[in-house]
């Protein structure tokens, strides 16, 4: 099980920081990944990080703003999103997947968090 939580309402510019618990799976042996659902839109891979925490992945629209880290003891992953837009207003989802590699699709995530909502106004 996954459990999201962090989101809400910001002005653009500025940050939010939002969490993704796990349990009932070994957390240290998964992948984990963000995606994120505007109204209308796909979802859409934001990032990713490998099981160890030393590789991370980036969409290119978040790259340089937004850092996803893990803490394997807490099994918790954080993404932190510094000088938020109001293009990155989502649902935002968290995913894990047994892999060892680097995935951007949702079909190739195993399991999935409830989502949460996080909206930048101008």
């Amino acid at each position: 099980q996954l459990q999201a939580s962090g989101g809400g309402l910001v002005q653009a510019g500025g940050s939010l920081r939002l969490s993704c618990a796990a349990s009932g799976l070994t957390f240290s042996s998964v992948a984990m990944g963000w995606f994120r659902q505007a109204p209308g839109k796909e979802r859409e891979f934001v990032a990713a990080i490998l099981w160890s925490g030393y590789s991370t992945y980036y969409a290119d629209s978040v790259k340089g703003r937004f850092t996803l880290s893990r803490d394997n003891a807490k099994n918790t992953v954080y993404l932190q999103m510094n000088s938020l837009k109001p293009e990155d207003t989502a649902v935002y989802y968290c995913a894990a997947h047994d892999g060892r590699d680097s995935r951007v699709f949702p079909t190739q995530y195993n399991y999935w968090g409830q989502g949460t909502q996080v909206t930048v106004s101008s």
